[in-house]
């Protein structure tokens, strides 16, 4: 376990260990649970399909695209034990391969309309 404060900047890194120079890492998905298994029940999502989700979360730049560096504020689940998980899910790409998944960015779904 690694203990914060309430709103303590809480810094991640993420690094691919590859002998290959050309991949890059994307963040695609990063959730904060209050249990330790895989639900997304009563997840919060600070990355969702690469689009930012919390409003503390910010990307920094790192020497090497196999290095991925974030942070965002620490906090607690209300009404539950003091320990949050996080799962982050990242994308391997090529770099400066255009079609990629890590250069499409943010990807918003369109909400469907319901018919009569």
């Amino acid at each position: 376990p690694y203990y914060v404060n309430i709103n303590q900047n809480l810094f991640l890194e993420a690094s691919l260990h590859s002998s290959d120079p050309n991949l890059e890492l994307f963040l695609h998905t990063c959730v904060a649970s209050p249990t330790r298994d895989n639900s997304t029940t009563g997840a919060y999502a600070i990355v969702q399909n690469g689009c930012v989700k919390d409003p503390t979360y910010a990307a920094y730049d790192s020497p090497h695209r196999r290095i991925l560096r974030f942070k965002f504020n620490a906090f607690q689940f209300i009404r539950s034990n003091p320990e949050v998980y996080l799962k982050c899910e990242l994308v391997v790409c090529r770099a400066y391969d255009y079609s990629s998944r890590c250069y499409q960015g943010c990807i918003r779904r369109s909400k469907r309309g319901a018919s009569s």
